[in-house]
């Protein structure tokens, strides 16, 4: 029950307008004791209040329900308002006015949006008020519709808090899963590595040997995934994509690597590479070199097949620059700054390859060493570009 309370004094206390609600009905009316109470059967409970009469209720205070006129107007659901209880017929010789030393006395009800009854906006003084005018009856009851509208758009605020906390507790426990399950499963794929590297070495048999390099490469596209999905998760846990960085002076030789890896795993793609000796560079050469895999196999699955793919590399005095370039269908503007979310196909792609992540983890890359990555569309072509500071000036090619 004192959980209720609490949540119920709290519910109040959360709308910041209640102190100049408070303020503006004493300003209006005269009265001394301005409150907002939570009422039920059998609690009168102080949400809110505002006290220039030392009348000594504090909020979270209680009075005994019965002895109040709020218990009435939660009864009968219509406002009590009393000019001068000395001329009253009704309530000069009731006993809360004589409890609790009143003349002028208001209780409006306030209701939930769903009619239920939360309790009173309600205010009294030792001396009589001319609170039954019309106006000042449409005042009071305004101002407790005003507070009704606030406690559900408080309601709603908060279901909406605790759904998108829920929703963020179940991301955070499936990205975790994800990472743990990535990692597990580089220990058999190790494994089945290993197997098939020792059958390749002991078997003799010539039609064993296709077999087995169908599933080294198999095995190679489930370790890039894997791969794939421990960055991810590493990025979306705030991880961010690990770096190991070094002062790297030729990058030519890893970019050359890749190129020659993608030539042995795509034969049927034209690739043409322009790779310039690099500069001193600080930098992860490995990351680097998947970024730039990565871009490569984009531009092969997604370009028009057959059509070459143009990759280049080249330094100045103080920026690394790359670009791969493919022929395809232009970007429609819309289309641009989902290419780099995670797990994002275009509407009615029919390449269903990988799981999505590629482009997601080039864009990670790129921002974790401090470079840009940007795409163009033009005449029939489609162009990445990455671009990242250097740590020094472009060494001599003889260096």
């Amino acid at each position: 029950m004192a959980n209720d309370v609490l949540t119920h004094v709290r519910a109040i206390q959360e709308i910041s307008a209640v102190p100049k609600v408070l303020e503006t009905v004493a300003a209006l009316t005269g009265l001394g004791f301005v409150a907002i109470a939570h009422v039920t059967e059998d609690s009168w409970t102080t949400c809110a209040v505002l006290d220039r009469l030392a009348f000594g209720l504090k909020v979270g205070d209680g009075l005994d329900v019965g002895t109040t006129l709020c218990d009435d107007v939660r009864s009968t659901a219509r406002s009590i308002v009393i000019d001068h209880v000395a001329e009253s017929a009704q309530y000069r010789h009731h006993h809360t006015p004589r409890m609790y030393g009143f003349q002028s006395y208001f209780s409006v009800p306030i209701f939930r949006r769903d009619g239920s009854y939360f309790g009173t906006l309600c205010g009294l003084d030792p001396a009589p008020k001319p609170l039954s005018t019309p106006a000042t009856v449409s005042m009071l009851e305004l101002f407790a519709q005003l507070i009704s509208t606030q406690l559900e758009s408080e309601r709603i605020h908060a279901v909406a808090q605790t759904a998108l906390l829920s929703e963020r507790e179940t991301a955070e426990l499936r990205e975790q899963f994800i990472a743990v399950l990535g990692h597990d499963l580089r220990t058999p794929l190790a494994a089945f590595q290993s197997g098939v590297d020792l059958l390749a070495l002991k078997s003799q048999d010539a039609a064993t040997q296709p077999i087995l390099g169908r599933m080294r490469r198999s095995i190679g596209r489930m370790s890039a995934l894997v791969d794939d999905l421990v960055d991810f998760t590493r990025g979306r846990m705030g991880g961010g994509i690990a770096l190991e960085m070094q002062d790297e002076e030729a990058l030519e030789p890893y970019f050359s690597q890749v190129i020659a890896e993608l030539r042995e795993v795509h034969p049927e793609a034209d690739i043409v590479a322009i790779l310039q000796p690099c500069m001193d560079v600080r930098c992860d050469p490995a990351r680097l070199s998947q970024l730039l895999s990565n871009l490569v196999k984009n531009a092969i699955v997604h370009g028009a097949p057959g059509a070459q793919v143009s990759v280049l590399v080249n330094c100045t005095d103080d920026k690394l620059f790359m670009s791969v370039t493919n022929d395809g269908e232009p970007l429609p503007a819309q289309v641009v700054p989902q290419l780099f979310k995670p797990f994002w196909r275009a509407p009615g792609s029919k390449v269903q390859q990988g799981l999505g992540l590629g482009l997601y983890i080039v864009a990670e890359i790129a921002r974790s060493h401090g470079g840009t990555l940007d795409v163009i569309s033009f005449d029939g072509k489609v162009c990445f570009t990455f671009a990242m500071p250097a740590r020094r000036e472009v060494l001599s090619a003889g260096r």
